[in-house]
């Protein structure tokens, strides 16, 4: 049996707790032993995170010390996947680069806030989205800072004209990327947890972790 640690907590706008324990509840579903905490000192033992096959930050904003981060980080590299969404993991510990630099990207501004948009599928040969079709959304758009380096598999074209400079550019969605021995997964979508009862967005949320897990 795969086991995932979700650790939750931070900006309570991005609700943590509830989209956390839906996550470990579909995770359950597919088989998975879930363990979720709210305390980020789970993150400064890297031999106690490498039992994990799977960890899921799911933490807004916040501070995380250099310890949990180089156990994160050191977990990762060794093998174990790292996976999020939204802010949970892409506006998470905006001091602490090290991490910005395993997850891929950081978020800049949504303009615009909650709008319907669509994501498309940007590589449809790849594991997490073969088969899958664009799907429509009403959430945030994300707009971020993205790593080069990362596979992108999911994009949207930003649709905001009072935003003219911004007007039709494609911005990445979900990106994989590799750390170490380690796979990482993030996904923009995620903003409230209607967001889930989406199926494009559930269906790439759950392939990207399973795709993950080591």
């Amino acid at each position: 049996m795969k086991k995932a640690l979700i650790v939750y907590g931070g900006w309570d706008g991005h609700h943590p707790e509830p989209v956390s324990k839906l996550i470990a509840a579909k995770l359950a579903g597919l088989g998975y032993e879930v363990d979720l905490d709210t305390d980020l000192v789970r993150f400064e033992d890297a031999e106690a995170l490498k039992r994990y096959d799977l960890l899921i930050p799911n933490w807004t904003m916040g501070e995380m010390s250099t310890g949990q981060a180089a156990g994160l980080q050191a977990a990762v590299e060794s093998g174990v996947g790292l996976a999020g969404w939204h802010g949970g993991m892409g506006d998470a510990f905006r001091t602490m680069c090290e991490f910005q630099m395993m997850v891929g990207g950081q978020f800049v501004g949504h303009p615009g806030n909650v709008k319907t948009y669509t994501v498309d599928i940007a590589d449809p040969q790849h594991e997490i989205t073969r088969g899958m079709s664009s799907f429509e959304i009403t959430s945030e758009q994300y707009y971020m800072h993205i790593d080069p380096a990362v596979h992108v598999i999911a994009s949207t074209v930003v649709n905001q004209p009072t935003c003219d400079w911004l007007e039709g550019t494609v911005m990445p969605v979900a990106w994989v990327r590799p750390w170490g021995r380690g796979r990482v997964f993030y996904n923009a979508l995620g903003h409230q947890p209607e967001d889930y009862d989406v199926p494009g967005n559930l269906e790439l949320t759950l392939r990207g972790l399973q795709w993950a897990t080591r």
